[in-house]
């Protein structure tokens, strides 16, 4: 289970369309920096051991959140701010593979594939009158992610691949363009090549990116937030970082660990999400660099409370067990506070008003049927965020 419960902050607490709201987001720890004696004048993030529990591994601070649905007149765009909203609902053959990533639960070769061949060589317009053209969509690096509500850990069976991925509660960047493994792959000519901005690289006159695409496929929970990098100071509050992958990705030993980024906290940072997405939008964000991380918000907790409770009620009925069932119904809900996304006080009422007919139906139990059990399973799905993302190589434009 999650172990942070979010701060809620609201500008006005009546106003349900204020487009700020305050959560905790995981940075590195201050005691886990240290100057980098491999490139003078960057900081680096002490690697931490594979499996420990990130939530008693990072420094959580709470930050405001601005929600990218209630702004108006803001832009954010991928070559300024390093992310971007994006318009898919009309690439048929994207949808389609999405669909089947949701009704099986999982990223399947085959669903990459076509993933893959619906975006190849695909046109995608952005805000402003600029547009981008996808040349490569990698094969390395496309995976689902499923993360419970409050840090509820919904991957039993752990990484598989590309399945079984949780939410990233860290905040940190991709990919170093100097780093493991794209010096390898690209015999050092990354830098050249791609256009960035890390602490101690530039290049600003490529047209050709290396981004990745997030695309949820619900994401009532855990949203991805996205940091506005023209609030960055680099030089302070980003730091090298070596990420060990073979747990989950088929690496040679040159290869085997990652260098990414990790990030200190700053009060002049400014972080956006969306807290009404569907696989109808995504976000474009530069894989070399662009801070972002999943977090928790107001009232995931009661949520994740109504998901086991929800869970053990459906045991109890699938088994006919009344007592089992009176039970998992008698722990009060925990309410939500005053004022959290209209997504999450939904999905909040529907799962109270189950349990509560369950709660009533306990002496005569053969009366919650296979309909109850189906809207009960369904309730609790809907609170577990999957997304699927990829990394992809563009040519932007401007004209």
């Amino acid at each position: 289970m999650g172990q942070v419960t979010p701060v809620l902050y609201y500008a006005s607490s009546m106003d349900q369309h204020i487009s700020e709201l305050r959560a905790p987001l995981g940075f590195t720890r201050a005691e886990d920096v240290s100057p980098d004696h491999e490139r003078e004048g960057m900081l680096r993030a002490r690697t931490l051991p594979f499996g420990v529990d990130p939530y008693g591994a990072l420094d959580f601070r709470s930050c405001v959140l601005n929600d990218c649905t209630k702004l108006e007149n803001t832009e954010l765009l991928v070559d300024e701010a390093g992310f971007e909203t994006i318009d898919l609902s009309s690439n048929v053959a994207l949808q389609q593979a999405i669909e089947t990533v949701r009704r099986e639960d999982r990223l399947s070769t085959a669903a990459a594939d076509a993933l893959r061949l619906s975006l190849n060589g695909t046109p995608i317009r952005l805000a402003n009158g600029r547009s981008l053209r996808i040349e490569h969509v990698a094969d390395e690096g496309m995976i689902h992610r499923r993360a419970g509500p409050n840090g509820l850990d919904v991957n039993p069976d752990g990484m598989d691949g590309a399945n079984g991925h949780g939410g990233a509660p860290g905040i940190h960047g991709d990919q170093d363009v100097l780093g493991t493994p794209l010096k390898q792959m690209m015999d050092g000519a990354a830098p050249t090549l791609f256009r960035h901005q890390t602490p101690d690289a530039r290049n600003d006159d490529s047209s050709l990116f290396l981004l990745n695409l997030w695309i949820p496929i619900q994401q009532i929970t855990r949203p991805l937030v996205l940091m506005d990098r023209r609030t960055l100071q680099p030089q302070c509050h980003q730091l090298r970082y070596g990420l060990p992958v073979t747990s989950f990705l088929d690496r040679d030993d040159e290869a085997s660990v990652n260098d990414i980024w990790k990030f200190l906290p700053d009060p002049a940072q400014e972080w956006y999400f969306r807290s009404v997405m569907g696989s109808d939008q995504g976000y474009v964000f530069d894989t070399l660099g662009q801070a972002h991380g999943a977090c928790i918000l107001p009232g995931e907790e009661a949520l994740e409370q109504l998901h086991l409770q929800i869970g053990r009620a459906c045991e109890a009925v699938a088994k006919g067990d009344a007592s089992a069932l009176r039970e998992a119904t008698a722990a009060p809900s925990l309410a939500l506070p005053e004022i959290t996304t209209e997504a999450i006080r939904d999905a909040w009422q529907c799962m109270t008003e189950l349990l509560a007919e369950a709660e009533t139906q306990a002496s005569e139990i053969s009366a919650l049927d296979e309909h109850w059990l189906s809207r009960a399973r369904a309730a609790m799905d809907v609170v577990v965020r999957k997304s699927v993302e990829m990394r992809m190589v563009v040519t932007l434009s401007t004209e």
